[in-house]
């Protein structure tokens, strides 16, 4: 069996090659040039990307060391195309997205998957705390969460197919990231004790606003600060600048906390609000993708749609609250309504919102 291993060069892609090759595959390690980084190589930033040069250089050694073909493959337009415009256009319309499920759904198992079949390999693997599990009763293939809960990232991959599934292996699923940490210092890796990365990959700053800006060379323009009368309470630096939940640097003197709860590209408005008036019971999600689970079960129509309860989780952090899910038009499965049993807080436009059944990820979707 043949394996095409997606190495970012951290700690966790790097262990799942060394389980694969213990388990007697033949690998082949992979990394992705997505876009260019040189920009971004100071050592402030190099801890929270994973796309960096000496992220490339990181997996080679580890390649290296384990005796393993490597190859680095140029994705830097298919990148550009449907995960930096994708997200520089979710913000201009006053959404909040993900791009790493964009990167997944289009980069990892799209356009790395079809490499794999052109290297006529059986599989891909990532090092993503997640499992796969076959249901022999519904023949379906089931995304599973990670075994160490604190590191699950069945949230981001949401996106999977049947077949995308069928040909996928997480390895690190059964793993905590301490022992994952314990198997790379066992092996000599170079990157044992590496940081993970953290926030978006091309905007290692955090800062949004200014990524925006210089991408499209067009600066965002200040604006009303409102209530939720549309009372005016101030000016804003631009809605690029603000999140829904925000609280800290709206500069704004109300007497009381205020929070962003609203953005409105259109009059270039941020509304904000007490914190009472951030939590809501009811969302909408749309290409919405029943990776484990068939979507008549949640028909308006159907005895146990409302009946059913799951799950729901709004962001990557946010903890999974009971909910009913229900799809209100049998003819198209892709858009669904979630009501929660408590009010939730921020529910935000853009951002997923995924669905489990216990362990089981039965689906996700875009928040509407």
């Amino acid at each position: 069996m043949k394996a095409l291993i997606a190495m970012s060069g951290g700690v966790d892609s790097s262990v799942a090659a060394a389980l694969m090759l213990k388990k007697g595959y033949e690998c082949i390690g992979a990394t992705m040039r997505l876009f260019d980084n040189s920009d971004i190589e100071q050592e402030v930033c190099r801890e929270k990307t994973c796309c960096s040069l000496s992220d490339v250089e990181d997996a080679r050694a580890v390649a290296r060391r384990l005796h393993m073909p490597y190859y680095v493959f140029n994705f830097k337009d298919d990148f550009r195309a449907k995960v930096m415009d994708k997200f520089v256009c979710s913000y201009l319309h006053g959404e909040t997205p993900n791009p790493c499920i964009d990167c997944n759904r289009f980069l990892k198992f799209e356009a790395l998957y079809r490499r794999a079949e052109e290297l006529s390999c059986d599989c891909i693997v990532t090092g993503h705390y997640a499992r796969v599990n076959f249901n022999a009763q519904t023949g379906r293939r089931e995304l599973l969460r990670g075994r160490d809960h604190s590191k699950d990232q069945s949230y981001v991959l949401y996106s999977l197919t049947q077949e995308q599934l069928s040909h996928t292996v997480f390895p690190l699923g059964e793993y905590t990231k301490e022992e994952c940490r314990n198997i790379a210092e066992e092996l000599g890796f170079v990157n044992a004790k590496k940081r993970d990365s953290q926030d978006i990959c091309f905007i290692p700053d955090g800062d949004h606003k200014r990524f925006i800006e210089e991408y499209t060379g067009k600066k965002f323009e200040p604006g009303n600060f409102v209530d939720e009368n549309g009372r005016i309470l101030g000016r804003h630096k631009g809605i690029g600048a603000y999140t829904i939940g925000q609280r800290k640097g709206l500069g704004l003197a109300a007497g009381h906390p205020v929070f962003v709860k609203e953005l409105r590209p259109s009059a270039n408005e941020v509304v904000v609000s007490d914190n009472a008036s951030l939590f809501s019971d009811t969302l909408y999600a749309g290409d919405f993708n029943w990776i484990s689970a068939a979507p008549e079960d949640f028909c308006e129509n159907t005895g146990c749609a409302n009946a059913y309860t799951v799950t729901a989780k709004i962001r990557y952090r946010h903890e999974a609250a009971p909910a009913k899910v229900l799809i209100e038009e049998p003819a198209d499965p892709s858009r669904v309504k979630v009501t929660f049993q408590e009010p939730q807080r921020a529910v935000t436009k853009g951002q997923a919102v995924v669905l489990y059944d216990g362990e089981r990820v039965l689906g996700g979707g875009t928040i509407i």
